[in-house]
């Protein structure tokens, strides 16, 4: 069943306060049982807005949010873990890398780990050009005694 808007709230209250049953309410306002007797429990506060949930605070502000993304956005090779040495939370506290995902994935980004494997330049990818040419007139037999294996 959908959340009840603050609207259906006020209106299950009314129709409480007509003499409708509880299970009538719920049918008439599309609510859930449960929900419209605790709202005729709250009716005794004066108050049908949901009470403030404890949680636990975040540890950066929103403008500390928007200079994350924008430190990320500027240098694409910035790590996770190399954002947090950058950026200090409210109260001057440290932001740990789970935290920098978070507010990156939240806008769309993801933080990546740097390339470190070796750069192929146009030399090196000419060469191995030259070198499938020449053995791609190999027989069968030849490539047989040929051991492939991913350990280098």
């Amino acid at each position: 069943m959908p959340r009840l808007s603050e609207v259906d709230r006020h209106c299950a209250l009314g129709l409480l306060q007509a003499g409708l049953p509880i299970s009538e309410v719920s049918l008439r306002t599309n609510g859930n049982r449960t929900t419209i007797f605790r709202l005729r429990r709250l009716h005794k506060t004066d108050t049908v807005s949901d009470w403030p949930c404890s949680g636990r605070p975040r540890c950066t502000t929103k403008r500390q949010d928007r200079n994350l993304v924008r430190n990320h956005m500027n240098n694409r090779f910035l790590s996770a873990s190399a954002s947090p040495r950058q950026t200090r939370g409210r109260n001057n506290q440290h932001i740990s890398a789970n935290t920098v995902r978070r507010r990156l994935s939240t806008s769309g980004l993801c933080a990546r780990r740097l390339y470190t494997g070796p750069i192929l330049t146009q030399r090196h990818q000419h060469q191995r050009t030259l070198w499938a040419q020449e053995h791609a007139a190999w027989g069968r037999i030849q490539w047989q005694s040929v051991v492939f294996s991913d350990e280098s």
